[in-house]
């Protein structure tokens, strides 16, 4: 974030006044409801930050920031060409992540909102109201992560990995603006489901209104196997002593002139760069598996893509996938250390089933938690191999070492 610029600076002025209206209210809820006094506030430093919660629990704000430090050698980038493997390349060392998250509850409990912001970059990344009255019916109107991928969805500080796979690229939804249906329906046995039904404007983060008519449809099934819904989480920190299983499918159904999505918004893959309003329609699925036992954990997703341009009157399919495991090895090893974890990954994409090329990554990455995912150090060691039919194959060997803290 530069220093002095006007929308930090408003930003900052506006979470300031938006602290003091919350008290207005604490004050004036508590003199309505029994003359209490600002003495009913609790303040204390929680899993989420800084919170201060009224004597009745129906206003909490949590407030928390988060930085992540990397090293990176001798790049940051995934390659994704064998221009990529042949760049000149350096060493980097930067402030990869700075945020600043805002959350809680107002007026009720189940009345609920977040805001997140990106220091670094002044991009306003998620701002959210949720109601969560009921278990089995939920809304959320706003800006945030979609809830298509798992990998995508877990927060890139809770990552087992330095950071995401060489699918998250191409397949993320990614930010969306929009409306969403979310909840739990379940009943004793092994009738456990979660389900996620939105309607976005497709266009990715920060945009106001979509280049065309269509909208982003997006729907997900969650099958909790073994009665618990294990949340979009990675490492098993609590060390479950019951195993716990789900299997859950996505959809996404877009026409935009974007063909991926990032944290900086809608974009193009390669040889996509023609950008006309309601060029591309996409339609992409998602199988994903997760498993947790004795601080064993697992994930995967199979994902499958299709262009359809809708100009040049030409389709294009991509797939891709990926296999993670991580474990807290002195569940059976003595000797090993409590706060370390070994974790690895091999995940494979092809940009155009047509054609005979596919990317393949292979990482292994270790983490020391000084506090969980809140304060931890990572470090990984990756391979990469390009493989085309004009081109032959090129590879690469990245390492990469991360410090993530959350304040």
């Amino acid at each position: 974030m530069k220093c002095g610029s006007p929308y930090s600076l408003r930003l900052l002025l506006l979470s300031f006044i938006f602290c003091l209206s919350l008290n207005g209210a604490f004050s004036q809820s508590s003199e309505e409801s029994s003359n209490t006094t600002f003495q009913d506030w609790r303040f204390k430093y929680g899993e989420k930050g800084f919170e201060f919660r009224s004597g009745d629990d129906n206003y909490l704000l949590q407030i928390q920031s988060r930085l992540q430090f990397r090293f990176a050698t001798p790049s940051d980038r995934d390659p994704i060409s064998f221009d990529d493997f042949n760049d000149n390349k350096n060493n980097v060392f930067k402030v990869n992540r700075s945020r600043l998250k805002v959350g809680g509850h107002a007026f009720k409990p189940w009345l609920k909102y977040y805001w997140e912001y990106e220091l670094g970059q002044s991009n306003l990344l998620d701002f959210r109201i949720m109601i969560e009255r009921w278990e089995w019916l939920n809304l959320k109107v706003g800006q945030w992560k979609v809830e298509f991928s798992r990998e995508r969805r877990i927060s890139s500080g809770a990552q087992q990995t330095v950071d995401r796979s060489i699918l998250n690229r191409a397949f993320t939804v990614d930010r969306q603006q929009g409306v969403e249906l979310y909840g739990r329906l379940r009943t004793k046995g092994a009738l456990d489901f979660n389900y996620w039904v939105g309607v976005f404007t497709g266009s990715g983060r920060g945009a106001r209104e979509n280049d065309d008519r269509n909208l982003m449809y997006f729907g997900r099934l969650q099958w909790n196997m073994l009665g618990e819904n294990l949340g979009f989480k990675s490492s098993d920190l609590s060390i479950h002593q019951k195993p716990a299983a789900i299997i859950a499918l996505a959809g996404v159904t877009n026409r935009s002139q974007y063909t991926r999505f990032s944290s900086s918004g809608g974009g193009f893959l390669e040889t996509f760069e023609e950008l006309n309003p309601g060029q591309y329609r996409i339609n992409q699925a998602n199988l994903e598996t997760a498993f947790v036992y004795k601080g064993f954990s697992w994930q995967s997703e199979l994902h499958l893509k299709n262009i359809d341009d809708r100009v040049n009157a030409q389709e294009t399919t991509l797939n891709g996938y990926y296999f993670q495991a991580g474990y807290l090895a002195h569940q059976s090893i003595s000797w090993w250390p409590k706060p370390l974890e070994i974790a690895a990954r091999y995940a494979n994409y092809t940009p155009n089933t047509n054609l005979d090329s596919n990317l393949d990554e292979l990482t292994l990455a270790f983490n020391w938690f000084f506090k969980g995912h809140r304060n931890k150090l990572t470090m990984e060691i990756s391979e990469f191999d390009l493989e085309t039919e004009d081109m032959g194959i090129k590879d690469e060997f990245r390492f990469r070492i991360q410090w993530d803290i959350s304040i």
